[in-house]
């Protein structure tokens, strides 16, 4: 039980960070990436392992 806790605190961790950089970058930054900004959320969870 506690690994699946670990597990899911690094997921989230990992979640919160990839929304974090995501959300410093400009519009055309996110552009260049192929990302729209109301897809940052969809993209760190996808990178998360959600």
């Amino acid at each position: 039980m506690a690994n699946g806790i670990v597990a899911s605190y690094k997921s989230w961790l990992k979640y919160r960070q990839t929304c974090n950089e995501l959300n410093r970058l400009t519009t055309r930054e996110l552009d260049d990436l192929g990302i729209a900004r109301g897809e940052i959320s969809k993209v760190a969870k996808r990178s998360a392992g959600y």
